[in-house]
């Protein structure tokens, strides 16, 4: 007798889990560090504990995709080379860095400089390596292995793209942690060279994106969401000018330094002028999507950390031009992050519960074939 093998009921669960699921660690990871930028007297406790909360969340989902690429190797496959799903391989760095930034941030206040900065040296250069890995494999598969044409461009194509920026804006946070001297300006000219090289790459994908949406329509209900992923490389770079600023002094000789600090105004101004531009965009594109019966999705968490990003890099020209307007818009954009946050976390804790966020897709229905009887009388349908 030969006994079927059944997989484990918790690898089952995970057959569906993809890696657009580290999307909710950085929604939540962000909520703390964007926290603590403002410039109100934000209690650090109630950060700390949202800090700690990602944390949480991602060591469970990196176990969870463990399970999934042990046991279902098919499917972890499938989604490589799936157009839709493989741009969000770029979400596993970006959560790593998130959570790891984090940790100096605010982590700290709980359990230690010396352990902050240990636990962020791994997941920045972990999150570093698997964001350049995903930016470099994720377009080559799109070249070579999936078919897609400019009319299904989405800014889901922008996630790969985007992880170096994310390395660029929070490595300056080791910087002072490293010996003095060659270390240090190692480390800030790298977070440079990773910032010109997402931001290069983003400026080629951008306009396919825009186009398809001028001249292709609105994106699918589902996707509608994605519209706010745009405002992550906007966003994110501007924090990453902000914090080479604030880096460079001593770390950089003379002038470079001082560059720095100019091009921390004279780029970030423009860019978060397009990114309240864009934010106007998306918004108005959500609002109709929801008329018109937008539900639930994963895709509820581009919400989140992109709009977390405008936070930061508001709080930044706030610091470098003194002006308020600056500081107002962060605590505005900040309280949309956390409204977003809460209604995606419940609502993704509803679907968990429910079992519909970790189904399997739907099968279409079946119709069945017309059936022809031949009768004395001739053919009836």
């Amino acid at each position: 007798m030969v006994t079927a093998v059944h997989p484990l009921p918790r690898a089952a669960a995970v057959r569906h889990l993809g890696p657009n699921w580290y999307a909710a660690v950085m929604g939540t990871a962000i909520v703390a560090t964007a926290g603590a930028a403002l410039p109100l007297p934000v209690p650090r406790a109630p950060l700390a504990a949202v800090w700690a909360l990602a944390l949480t969340l991602l060591v469970v989902l990196l176990g969870a995709r463990a399970l999934h690429w042990t046991h279902h190797r098919d499917q972890a496959r499938a989604h490589l080379l799936d157009p839709a799903m493989a741009p969000f391989y770029g979400c596993l760095s970006m959560a790593l860095l998130a959570v790891g930034g984090g940790a100096l941030t605010v982590g700290r206040d709980w359990i230690g400089t010396r352990a902050a900065v240990a636990l962020d040296v791994v997941l920045f250069t972990t999150g570093t390596a698997v964001g350049l890995a995903a930016a470099v494999a994720v377009p080559y598969l799109m070249a070579v292995r999936h078919r897609v044409d400019a009319g299904q461009a989405t800014p889901v194509w922008l996630l790969p793209l985007v992880a170096p920026m994310v390395s660029a804006a929070l490595g300056p946070l080791l910087v002072p942690h490293l010996p003095a001297g060659q270390p240090r300006e190692t480390l800030l000219l790298a977070c440079f060279a990773l910032f010109g090289l997402s931001l290069l790459a983003t400026l080629l994908m951008l306009p396919l994106v825009f186009a398809r949406l001028i001249t292709s329509g609105p994106l699918p209900l589902a996707l509608t969401p994605t519209l706010f992923l745009v405002l992550g490389p906007l966003g994110q770079s501007t924090t990453a000018v902000g914090a080479f600023a604030e880096a460079a002094p001593g770390v950089v000789p003379a002038p470079y330094s001082q560059g720095f600090d100019v091009l921390a105004v004279l780029y970030g101004v423009p860019v978060m002028g397009f990114a309240l531009l864009w934010f106007g965009l998306a918004t108005a594109h959500v609002v109709r999507a929801r008329r018109r019966g937008m539900g639930f999705a994963m895709t509820w968490w581009a919400f989140t950390f992109p709009v977390g990003t405008c936070v930061t890099g508001a709080a930044q020209l706030a610091r470098h031009t003194g002006l308020a307007v600056y500081d107002g818009l962060a605590v505005v954009l900040y309280g949309v992050l956390v409204a977003a946050w809460l209604t995606a976390a419940v609502r993704t804790v509803g679907g968990l519960l429910s079992g519909a966020l970790l189904a399997g897709p739907r099968a279409a229905a079946v119709v069945p074939r017309p059936v022809t009887a031949r009768t004395t009388s001739g053919a009836v349908r």
